[in-house]
């Protein structure tokens, strides 16, 4: 790979974002914006190649992408459809006052991706594209529908995020507070969409905690972007021992904590403690308390089951989510035995959807196999593994009779 690839391929992976979101502060619209950075990065490639990687490539392609604009916008006054001040307006932004030192809108462009008006399935494949420019192809890979039908999403995700007024400007901190709960919902979306994908290698995965620490880094007011943050560290600090040599699944009392992603899991721990020192805690800081207790194993030997059944407690009565009350019947399980687990169980399961729920269905195979109920065990086992998406996890599930809680049920 040549040096202009590399740094093209860096600049989008650093910056895409941060350009973007800036063209959109100063008023382009969307698609406008994104057809100029494209044309940027293909200038880019062809000029680099030439001439030598600059010294500075975002303020290069900042100033090639306003080109782009500004030519757009004398096209469309020149042919009278544009107003004059349209023209004045475009050419003022075209003479930025310091374009390698750009006022960070992705915060911004965040919010606006999670907006209202944006179903909810495209919040995330729209923040991967727009702050992370991935193609639609590939974000498709990792949600399990076709990049036809992923690009469809994303066309009309735009297209009614432009009938509402694309707000594109940083609001303020109280709109920040009310809008950011739905963006952190759609990051840890798509993470989980990225660990749920074997064949994406993590990819996806690691892109979804990129977006994690940005909203943590960009909302430093806001406790449950740090404890978002948080959670997916611990989680992706674990996710490699998750597989063995030979390409087998590891439950996570199995793991080996030598395996875990040590410093991962201290900058998930540092933005655990920063976090908490805001004073108010949220569902995602309680999952990843939940997390740092699993964690804290690698130091201690054991896992403290009685802080993590408090700590669901004290989720399940804030969310009343079926998917806590599953995790919490393993904690019940592991401090006052198998019956009492299945008890919890049992009752979780009053909600239907349950039934679909793969992690349920593994919890109550393992639950029913220490309480003695065997016959139990292997219908649930085996509904289990049908429903596991992951070969290998439906693999050990096959092979082991014995299936324990583990991060595929994102909160375990």
């Amino acid at each position: 790979m040549t040096a202009a690839v590399l740094a093209a391929e860096r600049a989008a992976r650093e910056g895409y974002g941060r350009l973007l979101a800036f063209l959109l502060a100063r008023g382009a619209g969307l698609a406008a914006a994104e057809d100029a950075l494209a044309d940027a990065f293909a200038a880019a490639l062809a000029a680099w190649s030439s001439s030598g990687v600059p010294e500075k490539p975002e303020a290069w392609l900042l100033t090639a992408a306003r080109r782009r604009l500004l030519d757009g916008h004398r096209r469309a006054a020149t042919a009278g459809a544009a107003l004059p001040e349209m023209l004045r307006s475009a050419e003022e932004a075209a003479d930025p006052d310091d374009p390698d030192r750009l006022p960070d809108h992705r915060l911004a462009l965040l919010l606006a991706c999670a907006a209202e008006e944006v179903e909810q399935a495209a919040r995330a494949p729209l923040m991967l594209q727009c702050v992370l420019g991935l193609d639609a192809a590939r974000i498709a890979s990792a949600f399990l529908v076709s990049p036809s039908a992923m690009g469809q999403r994303l066309v009309r995700a735009k297209r009614r995020l432009a009938a509402g007024g694309g707000r594109f400007a940083l609001p303020g901190r109280a709109e920040v507070a009310a809008r950011l709960p739905a963006a952190l919902e759609a990051i840890y979306a798509a993470y989980a969409a990225g660990a749920a994908d074997p064949a994406d290698g993590g990819a996806l995965a690691g892109e979804a905690v990129w977006l994690a620490r940005l909203s943590a880094a960009l909302a430093p007011e806001e406790p449950e972007a740090a404890g978002l943050a948080a959670l997916l560290l611990h989680l992706e600090a674990r996710r490699q021992a998750a597989r063995d040599g030979a390409g087998r699944y590891v439950p996570l009392s199995a793991q080996d904590p030598v395996r875990w992603n040590a410093p991962m899991q201290a900058e998930a721990e540092r933005l655990l403690r920063a976090a908490g020192a805001l004073g108010r805690p949220g569902r995602f800081q309680w999952e990843a308390a939940v997390q740092s207790v699993h964690a804290a194993r690698r130091v201690t030997g054991r896992t403290d089951w009685p802080a993590i059944r408090l700590l669901y407690d004290a989720l399940l009565a804030a969310t009343g989510s079926p998917v806590v009350a599953v995790n919490r019947a393993v904690a019940v399980a592991e401090t006052e035995g198998a019956p009492a687990g299945l008890a919890a169980l049992h009752a979780a399961a009053a909600d239907a959807r349950l039934a679909e729920y793969q992690p349920y269905w593994a919890a109550l195979a393992a639950l029913a196999a220490r309480a003695g109920d065997a016959p139990a065990a292997e219908a649930a086992r085996q509904r289990a593994a049908g429903l596991a998406t992951d070969p290998a996890l439906r693999a050990f599930l096959l092979r082991s009779g014995g299936p324990h809680c583990d991060a595929r049920a994102m909160e375990c």
